[in-house]
């Protein structure tokens, strides 16, 4: 067994005066590890080195050589609930997420709400006296609660991180990120044009934030969580990171697809015997395809792979810096995904995701047209859903779907004082609830009975500390219930069964997928996972006793953890949302000098509204951003061009603009846009007149961005609307407040508001 550190004794501060009791003050033994947890998104079973892959992932393989990898490492199919496992060690629906925070839902196991009885990771080891740190990638807080104005009780710094750098969202624009330091917005310290990437950001940060506690505290461990927003959608990365990869997929995801596997049994990450399953039919037959579809198809892999890379390459600078500390062998390494690889490019993929959430198709002429800056800042792409299925080798489906593809993601643990089957691969049952048990063994930190008077409950997670050093020794459980978004599944001894049912919110999979779409009709396969690692053989014909024990058996454990009721619609969860505490206003005042503010804080805009700035003119032109929301892939900004007022409106990247045909004449006016819904126009407003109109070239979005970019006033930040300005371009003259009146929308279904959450997952 590796050796696990104890807690020792609190300090005091007063020699031995009794008094001096309330000084006291925890201390980790001190040979207590240091532990990193490292988050990818939406990274396939399949796609690094150390699993199979043939994309460069040389520093993740490094941590697997010499740690031990997880061939049967489970998560929960979607990005909120898996990190909720993680930082609680309870199955997602018994804290409360069991989908995503931004679709929060008032039923015990859908509320976007970590409950007090289940305190969270950091909050526990910050008590034991480690410092806590938190950069990257959160998606914890639910929706209504992400503004300036909090509430923070859900931000990181509330659940025990003592700092975080990061963002709160599902994802970010990888060149110009809406960021949060500790419990405030901030700007990136740099731009798209100075070279700026999200992932490099925040790796700087974190051996920032290690290098301040190290010296200021040598003998006091850390807890750093790093969850990267890659490789998450956009996969954005400079082109020097995607060259070496020129032509390496033009065999297609098939051919690619039969080359891992082949390296995965040579590996013994896959079992020998492992059967691979044939291709659906809804993934398209490379061969079949034209010369421009492959193309477009394998620049997107082309793209994905130098993202990869470059993320890789943040890991290596993250573990020279713990090199250069002499700390890397002292310190417990995690690395996973949150869940499979990601369809939601769907069949086609797309150079803008928003396009999805918009209701705006995509074709291959259109990617064509776009190849050549594909993962550029004028860009969101996501790539076609055949790599995905190639990216979750030998897996079946991919993220939100509980089969395989979704909800077995690789681990690698790497703690070279404790570990030493070095290169060692563990093919015990183990879930995302297990890490946080693991690390509080490791950290010789006993789990609380109460917190704040809170009586916790039951932690579902087991510490995998055993496996490090026995490879047969038993795993932490026998049994685990999965579902998400209705699909369902259940391992129990060797076996899993798994429903067919097809998830609503991605478009592509609600026309093309075969399945059930309808709980009284889905069918659960069967499969003996002991001798069957990629459920390729349905079974269910042969054992219909052994599905009827797990179909009952899954019903057990949903009402155990608060899954039910189930809801095939969806429809009932639209009066199930929690509203925000304090209701969007119809009528807003914005002044300048404040930072953006948060797209949820807005009044509602699809329903129409008005917005006007009492502005004031200089006498040599107007000039600068009155007001802007988003950017080129996804928003609006109203600004002088060449003096005249104009608006430009950015639909995913379909840009309507309207500009007046006078220069604004100095003085003091009431300038601005109106959207009317109802006549789907654009009118340019000038004290009261309309001066000029344009159609709308399409529907109004029903939100403008994912990553929570915020309306700006007085000027713009990170990337433009369109490319007649650059941000910030201030305006030039006075302006004393932005009003913004809105008009009463129609609730928008249930269906819009699922598949405007999952592109931001």
């Amino acid at each position: 067994m590796p050796h696990t550190p104890g807690p020792t004794a609190p300090r005091t501060g007063g020699g031995d005066d009794a008094g001096a009791a309330h000084l006291r003050d925890p201390r980790p033994a001190p040979d207590a590890p240091d532990v990193v947890v490292i988050v990818l998104d939406d990274l396939g079973f399949a796609q690094t080195g150390a699993f199979g892959s043939d994309i460069a992932t040389p520093h993740i393989d490094r941590l697997a050589a010499g740690g031990l990898r997880y061939n049967r490492f489970h998560v929960t199919a979607m990005c909120s609930p898996t990190r909720a496992c993680l930082l609680t060690g309870r199955n997602h629906h018994a804290v409360g997420m069991g989908f995503l925070v931004d679709l929060p839902i008032n039923r015990p196991g859908y509320t976007a709400r970590i409950p007090p009885s289940a305190t969270p990771l950091p909050r526990l080891l910050r008590d034991a006296g480690y410092s806590t740190l938190a950069v990257g990638k959160w998606h914890l807080t639910p929706r209504w609660e992400r503004s300036a104005s909090g509430p923070f009780d859900r931000w990181p710094l509330g659940y025990g991180f003592e700092r975080f750098y990061g963002f709160l969202q599902g994802d970010a624009n990888h060149w110009a990120p809406q960021l949060v330091r500790d419990n405030h917005y901030t700007e990136p310290p740099a731009g798209p044009e100075d070279g700026y990437h999200l992932s490099e950001d925040l790796v700087a940060t974190a051996q920032r934030m290690i290098l301040d506690q190290k010296q200021a505290t040598p003998d006091k461990p850390y807890f750093l969580y790093l969850p990267f927003g890659a490789m998450h959608s956009p996969h954005h990365v400079a082109p020097e990171w995607v060259r070496p990869y020129h032509g390496r997929f033009d065999g297609g995801w098939e051919r690619w697809r039969e080359e891992v596997f082949a390296r995965q049994l040579a590996q013994g990450t896959v079992p020998a015997g492992t059967e691979l399953p044939p291709r659906p039919p809804w993934i398209p037959d490379w061969e079949t395809l034209g010369a421009d579809e492959r193309r477009v198809f394998a620049r997107m892999q082309e793209v994905y792979a130098g993202f990869l890379t470059h993320t890789d390459a943040q890991i290596g600078r993250l573990l020279a810096f713990l090199e250069r500390l002499g700390r890397l062998d002292d310190t417990l390494i995690l690395f996973l995904s949150d869940n499979g690889a990601s369809a939601e490019g769907g069949q086609l993929g797309t150079d803008n995701e928003h396009r999805f959430s918009s209701r705006m198709g995509d074709s291959t002429a259109r990617n064509l047209a776009r190849l050549d800056n594909w993962g550029g800042p004028d860009t969101y792409p996501h790539y076609a859903w055949g790599w995905a299925w190639a990216g979750n080798t030998p897996l079946r489906l991919w993220k939100r779907y509980t089969w395989l593809g979704g909800t077995r993601a690789p681990l690698i643990a790497h703690w070279p004082r404790a570990i030493t089957d070095r290169g060692g691969i563990r093919g015990q049952l183990t879930h995302a609830v297990d890490l946080m048990p693991t690390i509080l063994q490791a950290c010789g930190v006993e789990p609380p009975d109460t917190v704040d008077g809170v009586p916790q409950q039951p932690v579902d997670g087991r510490s995998l500390l055993p496996t490090f050093d026995d490879p047969r020794a038993p795993a932490p459980r026998t049994t685990q219930y999965f579902e998400m978004l209705g699909s369902r599944s259940i391992i129990h001894g060797d076996w899993k069964a798994t429903t067919d049912h097809v998830s609503r919110g991605v478009q592509d999979e609600e026309r093309l997928l075969l399945g059930s779409r309808d709980f009284a009709t889905d069918h659960w396969s069967l499969f003996r996972l002991s001798d069957d690692f990629a459920e390729a053989r349905d079974l269910s014909g042969e054992h219909p006793e052994v599905v009827a024990e797990l179909t009952e058996l899954w019903q057990a454990e949903a009402e155990r953890n608060n899954v039910l009721p189930l809801d095939d619609t969806l429809q009932d969860r639209l009066t199930a949302l929690i509203p925000p505490r304090h209701p969007q206003p119809r009528r807003a005042v914005y002044r300048p000098g404040g930072g953006p503010v948060h797209d949820e804080a807005l009044p509602p805009l699809a329903g129409g509204f008005t917005l006007l700035a009492d502005a004031e003119i200089p006498q040599d032109g107007a000039a600068g951003v009155l007001c802007a929301l988003g950017d080129r892939t996804g928003g609006f900004v109203l600004h002088a061009l060449a003096g005249r007022l104009t608006l430009a409106c950015s639909r995913a990247g379909d840009l309507d603009r309207v500009t007046a045909p006078d220069p604004l004449p100095p003085g003091r006016h009431r300038i601005g846009f109106r959207f009317d819904a109802r006549a789907r126009e654009f009118a340019l407003l000038q004290d009261g007149r309309t001066v000029a109109a344009v159609p709308l070239g399409g529907d109004f979005p029903l939100v403008f961005q994912h990553g929570g970019t915020g309306l700006c006033v007085g000027h713009d930040r990170g990337l433009p609307v369109d490319d007649t300005y650059r941000p910030p371009h201030p305006w030039t003259g006075v302006l004393h407040e932005i009003v913004l009146d809105s008009v009463p929308a129609p609730a928008p279904e249930l269906s819009e508001e699922v598949r405007t959450a999952l592109h931001g997952d």
